[in-house]
């Protein structure tokens, strides 16, 4: 059986217009549009951003869980997301203040930079990946965001952060509307 290879290129390129992207809506952005209330979330702008990058650092940290868990007989990945389906209230609560709070740390003077070393991470990675891994895969809580789908395999995981930040995207008050 052959595999059939991922679309690199495209992944790359999408991250690369996200991180684009932010660089662009910070530099154009002012205190008082960053201060202002987001679209359909409690968060101000400035917040949702920190909350859109925070969707690339996630997967960064969900890349190793998944090459683990598409490795280990199948009724442990369901279990594992199992239990992570019934954690979702503290994952939402724990989601929304993590980006109040992150937003002090990583604001607009620093946010950029975050992105910029988190996606370069991800794009080295995603390059030196094997081609059979990325159809590996492990069942996800599909309760914690609407882009988590039941089953997702490593190279649906390198595609969520942009759908992600698109999604949220928006959501922004300020900034161009189209990407």
């Amino acid at each position: 059986m052959s595999v059939q290879p991922v679309d690199r290129a495209t992944i790359a390129a999408d991250l690369e217009r996200c991180r684009e992207d932010l660089h662009a809506l910070i530099s154009g952005a002012t205190r008082a549009q960053l201060g202002r209330r987001s679209r359909g979330t409690r968060w101000t702008n400035e917040q949702l951003l920190f909350h859109m990058v925070f969707g690339f650092l996630i997967v960064r940290r969900l890349l190793p869980i998944v090459r683990l868990v598409s490795r280990l007989p199948a009724p442990v990945g369901g279990g594992f997301a199992s239990v992570l389906q019934r954690s979702r209230a503290p994952f939402h609560v724990v989601n929304y203040l993590g980006s109040c709070g992150g937003a002090l740390v990583f604001n607009r003077t620093r946010l950029g930079w975050l992105c910029d070393r988190t996606i370069a991470a991800l794009l080295a990675r995603l390059h030196r990946e094997p081609e059979m891994r990325l159809g590996r895969g492990m069942p996800f809580p599909t309760s914690w965001d609407p882009y988590f789908a039941a089953f997702m395999t490593l190279e649906d995981v390198y595609r969520y952060p942009a759908r992600h930040y698109d999604h949220h995207r928006a959501q922004l008050t300020f900034g161009r509307t189209r990407l």
